[in-house]
């Protein structure tokens, strides 16, 4: 896992603020959500990062050794990756707006940062790659970032 700093400096200072200047009506490359989905969808994962929203596994135990290997590793999500939490058909939103959805993912990844600071050795679980310590969410977080802002034509 390289430049975790870097990963992490991304998360707390860029990502809302590239979020903000995406148009709302940016068609999505691939999938099925709009861009103010996308960002409530990573609201719903930075809650399970800092322990807020509690998930079971949806991975094998026989199957976590890989799928943390790719975690690890600088690979990026594929297009169209499978998401066996999410329905057939993206919620509606939960926001009247995409700025208020933006308001919402930047208050979570301010709680999952403070979470971590005061307990540097809190884990949380993953429902996709086993429990995690903060250098594995950061990772993880940056990547799925990352994946969703290249679906909308931002190559991070």
């Amino acid at each position: 896992m390289e430049n975790l700093q870097q990963k992490a400096d991304f998360l707390r200072d860029q990502y809302t603020n590239i979020l903000a200047g995406l148009d709302a009506g940016t068609p999505a490359r691939w999938g099925k959500m709009n861009v103010q989905q996308m960002i409530e969808h990573m609201s719903d994962y930075v809650r399970i990062a800092s322990g807020k929203t509690l998930l079971e596994s949806v991975t094998p135990e026989e199957k976590l050794p890989r799928v943390r290997a790719f975690l690890e590793s600088e690979k990026p999500f594929p297009e169209n990756t499978p998401n066996a939490l999410m329905p057939e058909t993206p919620p509606p939103t939960r926001h009247a707006t995409k700025s208020d959805a933006i308001a919402e993912l930047r208050s979570e990844l301010d709680h999952f940062f403070a979470v971590h600071e005061q307990d540097k050795s809190k884990t949380t679980q993953s429902p996709f790659f086993g429990v995690l310590d903060f250098d594995h969410q950061v990772q993880l977080l940056h990547k799925h970032s990352t994946h969703h802002l290249r679906q909308f034509g931002l190559d991070y």
